[in-house]
C-alpha cells in the first residue's frame, strides 16, 4: 500500500503526453571507448601491492570492456554504465577476507571489492564475474535540480522511450513536490529502461501488457508493483537515488525476473 504524504505537503502532478514524445533523451556522459584501454590495464599491468588506495569517484572496465562509473563518495555508493542511462545504488555488505559486496535492491551481487583494491564486476552475461580495473576520473552521480516544466518533459520521454519499446502508448502520471521532481524524473526514466529490456525478452511483450499506464508516487518504501493494470512505482526522496526501485526491481514486479 502506497502512503500518503502529509497534507501540507505541496503537490504537482503531471502527465506525460506524448505530444511531447519528440524531445531529445536524456543525454549522459561521453567516455573514450574500451578497447585501447583494456589492451592497457588488463595486458602487462599488475596491481602494486598494498592497501587500497582507490579515489572514492572512478572509471573502471572489466576484461569484457564494460566501462563504468563508481561513486563511493556518498552513503549509498553509485555506479553507471557508459551505455546505460540507469544510476545503480547498491548495497555494500562485508564479505570474507576483507572483502566487500555490493548488491543491488533484489540482493544480487553487482561488484565485489577486495581490501586491497581489486574489483569483480558481476553482470547476466558473466554471472561468475569478471575484473574491473581503475582506468581514471569519473563524473560524480548526482540528482540535477528540476523545475515543473523540466519534470513534464522528463515524464513525456519516459513514455515515448517506453511507448516505442511496447509498440502501443504507455502513459507515465506523477504526484510529485519541488524537492522530488529531481527523484520522480529518474524513477520515470529507470521505469522506461525496464520496459525497453522486457521488451528485448522473450515473451518479455506479455509482460508488457500486464499494465496500460505508469503511476510514480511517494511513500515510506520505494517498490514496484503491478495493480489492475498500472505499473506503480513507488519512490522515497528522502534517500535520494537509492530512494526508487531499480529497472531489475521493477522488471521483476512484472514477472519478468
Amino acid at each position: 500500500m502506497i502512503s500518503e504524504r502529509p497534507a501540507q505537503a505541496c503537490k504537482l502532478a503531471f502527465v506525460a503526453a506524448l505530444a511531447a514524445a519528440g524531445l531529445a533523451g536524456l543525454a549522459s556522459p561521453a567516455w573514450a571507448g574500451p578497447e585501447n584501454l583494456r589492451e592497457n590495464l588488463f595486458g602487462e599491468r599488475q596491481m602494486a601491492p598494498g592497501r587500497n588506495t582507490s579515489p572514492p569517484i572512478a572509471r573502471y572496465v572489466s576484461q569484457q570492456g564494460d566501462v563504468f562509473v563508481l561513486d563511493r563518495s556518498q552513503n549509498r555508493p553509485l555506479l553507471k554504465f557508459q551505455d546505460s542511462p540507469e544510476v545503480w545504488a547498491l548495497k555494500p555488505q562485508p564479505a570474507p577476507r576483507g572483502d566487500i559486496i555490493y548488491k543491488n535492491d533484489l540482493g544480487e551481487p553487482v561488484l565485489r571489492a577486495t581490501r586491497l583494491g581489486g574489483l569483480t564486476l558481476f553482470t547476466e552475461d558473466r554471472p561468475g564475474g569478471t575484473a574491473a580495473a581503475l582506468a581514471g576520473g569519473g563524473p560524480a552521480l548526482r540528482l540535477p535540480a528540476l523545475g515543473p516544466q523540466a519534470l513534464l518533459e522528463r515524464l513525456a520521454q519516459a513514455s515515448a522511450r517506453a511507448t516505442r519499446a511496447a509498440r502501443r502508448l504507455i502513459p507515465f502520471e506523477a504526484d510529485a513536490s519541488p524537492a522530488s521532481s529531481a527523484l520522480v524524473a529518474d524513477a520515470a526514466l529507470v521505469a522506461s529502461e525496464a520496459v525497453i529490456r522486457m521488451s528485448k525478452k522473450p515473451g518479455g511483450l506479455s509482460l508488457i501488457n500486464r499494465f496500460n499506464k505508469v503511476a510514480l508516487v511517494e511513500g515510506r518504501k520505494p517498490g514496484a508493483s503491478v495493480h489492475q493494470g498500472v505499473m506503480h512505482i513507488t519512490i522515497t526522496p528522502g534517500d535520494g537515488l537509492a530512494g526508487r526501485p531499480s529497472s531489475d526491481r521493477i522488471m521483476a514486479a512484472a514477472g519478468s525476473r
